[in-house]
C-alpha cells in the first residue's frame, strides 16, 4: 500500500510540474516585441520542420498570425525542410500547404539542407535554393552564408573564404543544419565542424550563426563574439531534451516554436514564439564593432 502511494504522488508531482511548465509557456507575452520599424530587415527562421504533421501547422499558422502584426517577407530554413516520403506530392503536403498564405503573401523562403533532406529537393522551387547545395544572398544591410553540412569538403571550404572575403555587407548571417554550439541531448554541439567552420567566421567577421538538428529551441551566450541559435523545433519536437549549461543563454524545449528577427541600424532583436503563440524568449544584440565597418 505504500509503494502505490508513493507511486501516486510521484505521479501527481510530475502532472504538477508539467502543467506549471504549460501555464509558463502560455503567461509569455502575446505579439510581438520587435521594434517593427519602416524599413528594417525582418525576417523569420525555422528548423526541422518538415513532418507534413499538426503540430508543423500550428507553427505556420502561428506564424501567418504573427506576420499581420510584423510583416517580415524573408524565412531562413535550417534544414530538415522534409522527412520521410519527398514525392512531389509530399513535399506540397510538408511545405507548400502549410506555408501558402505566407507564400501568397510574398514571403521568400531560403533553404539549407539538413541530413533527412533528399538532395533532389534543392529543385523545389518554393525553398529558394535554386538547385545548390549552399550559397549566398543579400537582404537589406546583411549578407546571408547558407552551407551544406552534411558534406562539408575543401571546395565548399575554399568558396566559404571567397565569398566572405568579398562581402561588404555590415551583417554577416551563415545558417546551416548542424549547431557548432548547442546543449541539446541528442546531438549538442559538434566540435568537429565548429573546428573547420569558427576560423572563417571569426576571420571574416560573421556576427550571427543558425542551425538546427537538435529538436529544441536555444540561444548561447556569444562564443567569441558570436551569437548563435538553435532552431530545431518547428516541426519536430524533443521535450525535455535541452541540458543544462552556463553556455545557455535561454532555451525552451516544451513545445515547438519558431524565431523572428529584425535587424535595425546595428542591432538585432529576436523574439521566439511558441505553438501557442507564447514569447518564449526575447532581447537584442549589439553589432560589435569591427574595423572597416
Amino acid at each position: 500500500m505504500r509503494a502505490w502511494s508513493t507511486s501516486v504522488v510521484r505521479r501527481a508531482v510530475a502532472a504538477v510540474v508539467q502543467l506549471s511548465l504549460a501555464v509558463a509557456a502560455l503567461a509569455g507575452t502575446q505579439g510581438s516585441t520587435l521594434p517593427n520599424a519602416a524599413g528594417s530587415l525582418k525576417f523569420a527562421v525555422i528548423g526541422d520542420n518538415g513532418t507534413g504533421s499538426r503540430e508543423q501547422y500550428d507553427v505556420a499558422e502561428q506564424m501567418v498570425r504573427f506576420h499581420k502584426q510584423f510583416p517580415f517577407d524573408l524565412v531562413l530554413m535550417m534544414g530538415d525542410n522534409f522527412y520521410g516520403s519527398q514525392r512531389p506530392a509530399d513535399l506540397e503536403k510538408k511545405f507548400g500547404v502549410p506555408y501558402k498564405p505566407l507564400l501568397d503573401a510574398g514571403v521568400k523562403f531560403q533553404a539549407s539542407l539538413g541530413n533527412h533532406d533528399q538532395i533532389h529537393t534543392v529543385n523545389y522551387a518554393p525553398i529558394g535554393m535554386g538547385g545548390q547545395r549552399y550559397y549566398t544572398f543579400v537582404r537589406g544591410p546583411a549578407r546571408f552564408f547558407v552551407l551544406d553540412t552534411n558534406a562539408l569538403d575543401q571546395t565548399q571550404l575554399t568558396w566559404l573564404d571567397n565569398a566572405l572575403q568579398g562581402a561588404k555587407e555590415a551583417w554577416k548571417i551563415a545558417y546551416f543544419h548542424h549547431p557548432l554550439y548547442g546543449n541539446g541531448g541528442r546531438h549538442g554541439g559538434d566540435v568537429q565542424l565548429r573546428v573547420r567552420l569558427e576560423p572563417y567566421f571569426l576571420k571574416y567577421g560573421v556576427q550571427i550563426v543558425f542551425s538546427g538538428h537538435d529538436h529544441v529551441y536555444e540561444r548561447l551566450t556569444p562564443q567569441n563574439g558570436i551569437l548563435y541559435f538553435v532552431v530545431g523545433s518547428s516541426g519536430q519536437l524533443r521535450k525535455g531534451n535541452l541540458g543544462q549549461s552556463n553556455s545557455t543563454a535561454a532555451g525552451f524545449d516544451r513545445d515547438q516554436a519558431f524565431l523572428a528577427c529584425e535587424i535595425v541600424a546595428d542591432k538585432l532583436h529576436f523574439q521566439a514564439i511558441s505553438r501557442t503563440g507564447a514569447t518564449v524568449d526575447s532581447g537584442e544584440y549589439q553589432r560589435p564593432a569591427r574595423s572597416g565597418n
